[in-house]
């Protein structure tokens, strides 16, 4: 699971192909939607995708599943308040 880490809606995803590349990883599926608005637990309740890996021991899954999400760069945007 990919954990939204900020609040904002969200723009874009980069790094996908470049991170799928790495030993171990199966796919990489992002579930986020352009212009969401994305919010972390444990008030938000959805991830921004899924990385999926396998491998020989816990410790390879581990180390490609890292290495796969460091890859990854996504753009949120800052939500917008609204006064009242």
């Amino acid at each position: 699971m990919i954990p939204i880490d900020r609040e904002g809606v969200f723009e874009a995803v980069e790094g996908v192909e470049r991170a799928r590349g790495f030993p171990g990883i199966v796919d990489i599926e992002i579930t986020a939607k352009v212009g969401h608005a994305l919010e972390p637990l444990p008030e938000g309740a959805t991830y921004l995708g899924f990385i999926f890996s396998r491998g020989a021991s816990s410790e390879e899954v581990e180390r490609s599943l890292r290495s796969a999400h460091a890859t990854l760069r996504f753009r949120i945007a800052p939500s917008l308040q609204v006064m009242r």
